[in-house]
């Protein structure tokens, strides 16, 4: 079950710049900064209301990041969907004749079990869904 729009994720060529403009557009400071060794990003949150804006900044020249920066800029990259659910979710989708581009969730940033949707069957929109790794802090947010 998708329960709203969870974080918009935005790539980046330098997270520390990109931290300084954020802070001054949303008056807010990151809330973290974390790097995800799997996905080859330095990742950074901000919270506004109850939606999260993400910045990505490769850490390898390999990364899909560095592939998006190199071939669009920088930009919005994705957006997140909040799910319950989200192998149950996985599989409905396909069933509607989305493509996946992970058949199964996996650790992502900020506690969540991740997968995305491939472009090509979203109108061009890169789509994560995440999950809460533990539901109990779901509750909490």
């Amino acid at each position: 079950m998708i329960r709203k729009i969870e974080h918009l994720g935005i790539a980046v060529k330098s997270i520390v710049d990109s931290n300084d403009l954020m802070s001054k557009l949303l008056d807010t400071n990151a809330y973290k900064q974390e790097s995800v060794d799997s996905e080859n990003v330095l990742t950074s949150f901000f919270k506004l209301g109850e939606t999260k804006v993400e910045l990505l900044e490769a850490t390898s020249s390999d990364s899909a990041i560095a592939k998006f920066i190199e071939k669009r800029g920088e930009g919005i990259h994705h957006i997140a969907l909040d799910v319950v659910g989200i192998e149950d979710e996985l599989a409905r989708l396909k069933s509607l004749g989305f493509q996946l581009i992970h058949e199964k969730p996996k650790l992502g940033a900020d506690g969540k079990k991740i997968a995305f949707l491939h472009p090509k069957s979203t109108n061009g929109i890169l789509v994560e869904l995440c999950e809460d790794v533990n539901p109990k802090d779901a509750e909490t947010k």
